[in-house]
């Protein structure tokens, strides 16, 4: 279900993007940030498929599958609000042009796509989690937006990915399926739970550590 995201005014305000520049988000103090982990933000163990593609209930629903698989997988990072992490989360709509993209048929139900993507195994589904989530900085959208051409190692161990910023702005990251799309930031969709050491960035395609 949809919640209300707090969004960074920075997206509108940005005239120039540095070509090159290396991200650098250090992880703010304690102080500075709330403890709200990101489950609970996007209420993991509750999410309901529905009608709403731009969402994150797939999402969601495939972490409570790994853990119910996997208690001490790393996507358990994702309850433990004091540590600090971005997420680039793909959207309900992301999964199921993943799965029509799998199945070969378009695909427009939450339940069939998540069906689809489960279908790849639960230990792939937790390499696709983990490949969204970048461990050690909270990267706000202002960050991001001024990183273009950053690697940022993800919390899949071995595997990066590389920000792209164009003007519009638009922010898109490049992972391991070339005749995929990449993954572009949803500018509505920035900054979830941006108080907290945990945020993140709502994402249109689902990224790939490998190629399918």
């Amino acid at each position: 279900m949809r919640k209300s995201w707090k969004k960074s005014a920075a997206l509108g305000a940005v005239a120039a993007l540095g070509a090159g520049a290396l991200l650098v988000a250090p992880v703010a103090q304690a102080d500075d940030h709330n403890n709200m982990s990101l489950a609970e933000v996007l209420d993991v163990g509750n999410a309901k498929f529905d009608k709403d593609s731009g969402d994150f209930d797939i999402l969601t629903k495939a972490a409570e599958a790994v853990l119910a698989a996997n208690g001490d997988s790393a996507v358990a990072v994702l309850a433990d609000g004091d540590v600090a992490l971005t997420v680039f989360a793909p959207t309900d709509h992301a999964f199921m042009d993943l799965a029509s993209a799998l199945s070969g048929s378009k695909i427009t139900d939450e339940s069939e796509a998540f069906d689809a993507v489960a279908g790849l195994g639960i230990d792939t589904v937790e390499e696709v989690l983990l490949y969204h989530v970048i461990p050690g900085k909270t990267i706000t959208s202002a960050d991001a937006l001024k990183s273009n051409g950053a690697v940022l190692p993800t919390a899949l161990k071995g595997k990066n990915t590389k920000v792209i910023v164009l003007d519009g702005p638009k922010i898109r990251l490049r992972d391991y399926a070339p005749a995929f799309k990449n993954a572009q930031v949803i500018l509505d969709l920035v900054d979830i739970n941006k108080d907290g050491k945990q945020i993140a960035h709502g994402v249109d395609h689902v990224m790939l550590p490998f190629k399918p």
